[in-house]
Order: C-alpha cells, then sequence, then structure tokens
C-alpha cells in the first residue's frame, strides 16, 4: 500500500502563483489587456483574471478557466502549469 502524501498550502499556493505568472507573462506576450481577456473568456469585467494573475484573496484559475486562456492566447495548456 502507498503512503500518503502530504500537500502543504504553501506548495499549492505556489503553483496558483506560478500560473498566475504565466498567464500574466503570455497574456502581455499577446499584447493583451487583462479586460481584452476577461472579455475573451466571456467576463464582463477584469475581477477574475486580475485577481488569479496575483493569486490575491484566494482567487485563482479553474480548469476551464486554463482551457479558454489557451485557446485565446493560443498556447499549450501545459504552457500555463510549466515553471
Amino acid at each position: 500500500m502507498q503512503e500518503s502524501i502530504v500537500f502543504s498550502d504553501d506548495e499549492i499556493s505556489l503553483i496558483y502563483k506560478r500560473i498566475g505568472e504565466n498567464v500574466k507573462k503570455y497574456r502581455e506576450l499577446k499584447g493583451m489587456s487583462q479586460l481584452q481577456l476577461s472579455n475573451a473568456m466571456g467576463y464582463s469585467s477584469v475581477s477574475l483574471v486580475s485577481a488569479a494573475e496575483l493569486c490575491s484573496d484566494g482567487k485563482h484559475f479553474n480548469l476551464e478557466h486554463l482551457y479558454k486562456i489557451a485557446k485565446i492566447l493560443d498556447v499549450e495548456m501545459c504552457e500555463l502549469i510549466k515553471n
């Protein structure tokens, strides 16, 4: 039987922070503002993108968000998760 693997809150926070940084990097490389990305995702304000890029207030992108962002920015989803 396999041992339990423990995931710390800090470890998970670092993953969300890395994803937010990658989204920002690719968004900026495409010359898109947070509002333009938000609108393309179907949102009328930047609140989700802004908070999730900074990983503030516990906000982060979910899989649906990452799928949409990858398609909009024309990058592979894995690029948004990589170190």
